[in-house]
């Protein structure tokens, strides 16, 4: 489905979702989609509100932000971010450009974050006592979001003309910038080259993601990461003591594949990725070293991971093979089960009175049962099986055929709107047995599953249980 662009509502329209969605804790674009859903005659697939999960184990728990936020369209979602960062026990304070003022006032800003918002380097109750130093070394991690391309390169120039480009010259802390910009800006080289200086100085990224943008049938790289990315990647970086997974390894696939069959067209399936991405983000959050192989997929690439981006099956497969040896592999990738024989070389033509041509297909690589049976095989193997009926019995099957350790489980028929949604209810089959999780978030699925993992190596996660 392509994103919903908020903008094009009415005002009327947009403030009626605006209050919906405040009462019941959603992002804007959330309750939309639950709307749709329901008037489509499908079960709500979106984040309920805040997670409680979330809160006890979230590694930068006590630690504090400061969050810049700068003038995009996508200055909204900023509002959404601190409510995410506070109801996980994160002390948030806010410093807005002018441009950021004129998307987002600060009186929402203040309001959401509960304290003084800053906007001025000349205002003199704040710098009195050089309030721009005190703000960058007071933090614990400076987070901008959203990063325009003109602040991009400002900050890579050293420029320091307003109070954000001035601590974030002063500050000595961790920065963490989550561009957000059209798609042609995000390309150009000035932005790359940009970009490239500040990964050189040491800032984290954290997205952009791929998708429809704000401007009328613009789609693209560069729409800010999703407010829950960019609190992993905060947890990512901010993690104090070492995690319980830490000095282990894993790889992780996610997402479809798409198996061209000629130079427009290809085989592909509606798997979104986001399940495989949250597992990886919250492998990294747990202190492993992860690898995340992904297909095409719309999602920013999780902080913390090194990401290996991939077409097809068979560039999968070499990807996970090129990452082993690890101590975990997750395989939860919908790949491909066929592909044509042969790619067309060029557009294949309808033609006047002759049928639709045969696709004569060959079978995909095994991913999940090579890695189940490789000389170099991880300690611990779970694969992930899509199923639309007679769940437990093919995973059952699934688990014995591949030589996995577990199976995650998930009825992907179309009326439950998992796969492509953001709600996951899977079902986790061992050797010993068939565990029934309840219906969660895709992010607190891949939290329990951890909390499992660290567990089967004798490690624990905190209030990391399903369904609790």
């Amino acid at each position: 489905m392509a994103s919903i662009t908020i903008r094009n509502l009415d005002e009327a329209a947009k403030q009626a979702l605006r209050e919906r969605a405040a009462r019941n804790g959603r992002s804007m674009e959330e309750e939309a989609r639950v709307l749709l859903g329901a008037a489509a005659g499908v079960a709500p697939v979106m984040d309920a509100g805040p997670t409680t999960l979330a809160a006890a184990d979230y590694p930068a728990r006590g630690k504090r932000v400061l969050l810049i936020i700068s003038g995009g369209i996508a200055a909204y979602k900023s509002l959404d971010l601190i409510r995410r960062l506070r109801e996980r026990g994160v002390g948030v304070r806010a410093v807005m450009t002018a441009a950021a003022q004129r998307f987002v006032t600060p009186l929402a800003v203040g309001a959401i974050a509960g304290g003084e918002v800053f906007t001025d380097l000349f205002d003199r109750a704040a710098e009195h006592d050089i309030g721009h130093i005190r703000l960058a070394r007071e933090a614990d991690l400076v987070v901008v979001a959203p990063a325009t391309a003109d602040l991009i390169a400002r900050m890579a120039h050293g420029l320091a003309d307003d109070l954000a480009t001035a601590i974030l010259l002063a500050t000595a802390r961790p920065v963490l910038v989550a561009p957000a910009m059209n798609p042609a800006m995000w390309r150009h080289p000035a932005t790359r080259r940009n970009v490239a200086t500040l990964e050189r100085d040491g800032v984290r990224l954290v997205g952009p993601a791929t998708g429809e943008m704000a401007e009328s049938g613009e789609a693209g790289t560069g729409r800010m990461a999703e407010p829950l990315d960019i609190v992993a990647a905060v947890g990512a970086l901010l993690g104090s003591a070492p995690g319980p997974l830490a000095g282990l390894s894993a790889v992780v696939t996610s997402g479809p594949t798409h198996e061209p069959i000629d130079p427009v067209r290809y085989i592909a399936n509606r798997s979104s990725g986001r399940q495989g991405h949250a597992i990886a983000a919250a492998l990294a959050a747990a202190g492993a070293r992860v690898t995340l192989v992904a297909g095409p997929v719309t999602l920013a690439d999780p902080a913390g991971v090194a990401t290996v981006h991939v077409e097809t099956a068979r560039q999968m497969q070499a990807a996970v093979e090129a990452a082993l040896p690890v101590d975990i592999a997750v395989m939860v990738a919908a790949v491909a089960d066929w592909r044509t024989q042969a790619e067309a070389g060029q557009k294949i033509k309808k033609a006047a009175g002759e049928g639709p041509p045969v696709l004569a297909l060959t079978e995909n690589p095994d991913i999940l049962r090579s890695v189940g049976h490789h000389a170099r095989r991880p300690r611990l193997v779970i694969g992930f099986a899509a199923e639309t009926e007679q769940l437990a019995a093919h995973a059952r099957a699934k688990l014995k055929r591949k030589g996995a350790d577990w199976i995650v489980a998930n009825d992907v028929s179309p009326q439950t709107g998992i796969m492509g949604g953001t709600r996951n209810r899977v079902h986790l089959v061992t050797a010993t047995g068939v565990e029934d999780w309840p219906e969660m978030d895709k992010h607190d699925v891949a939290r329990a599953l951890i909390a499992r993992i660290a567990s089967h190596f004798g490690r624990t996660v905190p209030e990391a249980r399903p369904g609790a």
